[in-house]
């Protein structure tokens, strides 16, 4: 059996050691551009190159490493399937609306064929059917109902009872020549086109804030100002919250992927089932041979006793169903999602007309990101994009968003409240070594961190954000919000937010 505590994650981003992506140095000084684009994953990137190429001036601007968040950890599809999705959006949106969410996915993916072909760009681009499907008849329901909006809309595709992988199912539905590929070989070139441009890039460099007006002037957490006709929040979680209430309207989810090698040559395309819990299976190239990637498992951030368990319900899965004979690597990814599944693409909020924000894309960053960022460009250069009333932060349908808005910030109010009430998690003698866990130290309740070599980090337990207690993910060795999805390292750093503050240290 797999040992997936000492199981490898992904490569480490190794565009780094090879040289393939320099290092870029933090913001050290007050700056003034025509667009400050905020976040270094899919969207930002591609948001400053098309702003470049419009000969505007911009910075981009990183809290962490270009291409190292949601972007640089994920299965890497590019497609309009996003779960059994359309016939809902009939039903809640209407036809026209329903279409232009496939229309715009679309374009986006249109739009990545030519920059790769204009560029040149090895990024393992593939061209695949993506399927979903139900191994279950009492689930065949949804999957009649989605190849009737597919034919409804005219997407291409429709109803199948066989899988090219062989998987015994029930039913299901192909949409026709969606893709796959590498999203970090992709943005590399995208990059060094950046810097050829003359786009100032800084790494290290946390914003948190911006001041009302125009021109924008974006603030950093280390106390340097942008001042830029326009800002573009990229973010994954925008980087302010203007009053937009995006805490409240936005949850984060953990999902996993486990990789390895199969006995039999793949068949080709990308699956999804919409089975409970739903599994996702596709390839990727690498070092002349096909992995297989598992994922599924979804659940809230910070909401999961053992996210190591979520990792071998995968590889079981590989094995019973896909002849899975070897597990190489795992990771995980976070993605958020809205009150009524549509990103939040607009002006962050009427008080805020020159931040533009790009969220909430659910786990179909690649087409979506791709297409904020075209949106994000039409706003800065002042051209009326088709997609900007359907995407609108400022929408608000009451079916299904009330509804799921209330059961969200329920559940929240329950882990703040329960978190204060509950007890700790073990004693401080209890844990083992790499192992973190909620245990009284020095008279509080605080997240301790025991290493293979006995070594004790001690941090608050209390997120920075809005005061809900954290969890220990022993999957990825962080310390995860329950509430709102921010994340931290071992020593309190923050790896994900919308938290800005690392969590205090106690030794």
């Amino acid at each position: 059996m797999t040992d997936h505590t000492h199981l490898p994650h992904r490569p480490e981003p190794y565009w780094r050691e090879s040289g393939k992506l320099p290092s870029f140095p933090a913001l050290s000084a007050d700056i003034e551009v025509d667009a400050a684009v905020v976040g270094g994953g899919i969207t930002g990137i591609t948001a400053a190159y098309l702003l470049a190429k419009e000969g505007l001036s911009v910075a981009l601007l990183e809290a962490d490493l270009l291409v190292n968040g949601t972007t640089g950890h994920t299965t890497a599809k590019i497609t309009a399937q996003h779960d059994v999705i359309y016939d809902e959006l009939i039903h809640h949106f209407g036809e026209e609306k329903a279409r232009a969410y496939y229309d715009a996915n679309d374009e986006a993916l249109q739009l990545m064929k030519n920059l790769i072909s204009e560029h040149s760009i090895d990024c393992d681009f593939s061209e695949q059917d993506a399927y979903i499907y139900v191994t279950e008849e009492k689930n065949a329901e949804k999957i009649e109902k989605e190849a009737r909006a597919y034919e409804t809309l005219g997407i291409p595709g429709g109803y199948v009872d066989q899988l090219p992988i062989g998987l015994k199912i029930h039913s299901g539905v192909v949409m026709k020549n969606q893709a796959q590929f590498n999203p970090v070989k992709y943005l590399i070139p995208l990059v060094k086109e950046l810097q050829a441009m003359g786009v100032q890039i800084y790494e290290h460099t946390r914003v948190n804030d911006a001041e009302k007006g125009s021109p924008a002037k974006v603030k950093t957490l280390d106390g340097h100002t942008v001042t830029c006709r326009h800002a573009v929040s990229c973010s994954h979680f925008p980087f302010m919250d203007g009053k937009g209430m995006y805490f409240a309207r936005l949850h984060p989810e953990r999902s996993y992927v486990v990789a390895g090698k199969i006995s039999k040559p793949y068949a080709g395309g990308m699956y999804l089932s919409a089975d409970s819990p739903s599994r996702s299976i596709r390839y990727t190239p690498m070092n002349g041979e096909e992995l297989i990637l598992i994922g599924g498992e979804g659940h809230k951030t910070g909401q999961s006793k053992d996210t190591m368990k979520h990792y071998e319900a995968l590889r079981t899965f590989g094995q019973t169903d896909l002849d899975l004979k070897e597990t190489l690597y795992r990771w995980s990814a976070q993605d958020l999602f809205s009150v009524d599944t549509l990103p939040y693409i607009g002006h962050l909020t009427e008080d805020y007309p020159n931040v533009f924000v790009a969220t909430g894309f659910r786990k179909w960053g690649m087409a979506f990101g791709t297409a904020a960022a075209v949106m994000a460009r039409d706003y800065v250069i002042g051209k009326e994009n088709k997609y900007a009333d359907l995407f609108t932060p400022s929408r608000f349908k009451a079916d299904p968003g009330l509804k799921t808005l209330v059961a969200e910030n329920t559940n929240v109010a329950g882990h703040l409240i329960g978190g204060k009430l509950s007890p700790a998690d073990k004693k401080m003698e209890e844990l083992h070594p790499d192992e973190g866990a909620l245990v009284h130290y020095n008279g509080q309740k605080a997240a301790v961190y025991k290493d293979e070599n006995g070594q004790i980090t001690a941090v608050d337990a209390t997120c920075t954000h809005m005061g809900c207690e954290v969890a220990w993910n022993s999957g990825d060795r962080t310390w995860d919000c329950p509430c709102h999805g921010s994340r931290f390292s071992v020593d309190g750093e923050v790896v994900e937010g919308p938290a800005d503050t690392p969590l205090k240290k106690l030794n």
